[in-house]
């Protein structure tokens, strides 16, 4: 029992730890750098528990975030419409849009093991259609917001290091360095989803959800592994 559990509830506990271990390690590497900086500007270096509470560290992590989380919201809403002929990530070319209630079993098509919220009509129906969007894309304006407010106290950091006058929150948002950092994260995250959507056309992985199976067609689409 114990052991099937394991295997059923595998992927998403190893990510979990992945992301930890990523963590740390940016935390410790991150600390390092930020004390290297100080060292170099006549500054005295700062424990590791100052670093994790400073701006420096939580604009780094908030940009990463950000920019992951529109990745996937972008996915997640375009997906429903924009299709990929031979792409596994893309639906079937005859399903574009919303499906029927029918397709998507919801209201009077709801299946007995349904979740209630898909068995109701109305704003419960609606909101519960859409969650993952509007949770996805909630997380990116958060972190966004977040990423704006560190990167505004580090910007102001550099500054007055530098004997030059901060910036307000909006003024940090029309600065280079703002959108230097958001752009760099949000031109990677844009090419890692086009290569997965056009790469899955002509390559394989066997086993993997996220590829089709070895022996189908390339024009095969919305077929998954």
């Amino acid at each position: 029992m114990r052991r099937g559990l394991v295997r059923e509830h595998s992927l998403g506990p190893v990510f979990v730890a992945l992301f930890l271990i990523c963590l740390v390690g940016q935390a410790i590497a991150g600390h390092a750098d930020y004390n290297s900086e100080q060292v170099t500007d006549g500054l005295p270096p700062v424990s590791l528990g100052t670093y994790l509470m400073s701006a420096s560290f939580a604009v780094d992590v908030a940009e990463n975030w950000q920019s992951e989380y529109l990745q996937f919201f972008l996915f997640i809403v375009l997906t429903v419409w924009l299709l990929q002929k031979g792409s596994p990530e893309s639906k079937p070319l005859d399903r574009p849009g919303r499906e029927s209630d029918a397709e998507q079993h919801v209201g009077a098509h709801a299946r007995q093991d349904s979740p209630a919220w898909a068995k109701r009509y109305g704003w419960r129906q609606a909101v519960y259609s859409n969650s993952l969007g509007i949770t996805m894309g909630t997380i990116f304006l958060l972190s966004w917001l977040a990423q704006s407010v560190a990167g505004t106290a580090a910007f102001n950091e550099q500054q007055l290091r530098q004997r030059q006058d901060p910036v307000t929150w909006s003024q940090y948002l029309t600065e280079p360095d703002f959108w230097n950092r958001t752009l760099q994260n949000w031109q990677s995250e844009m090419l890692a989803v086009a290569s997965m959507v056009l790469l899955s056309i002509f390559l394989r992985q066997r086993g993997s959800p996220e590829s089709k199976p070895v022996g189908t067609p390339h024009q095969t689409t919305g077929v998954e592994g």
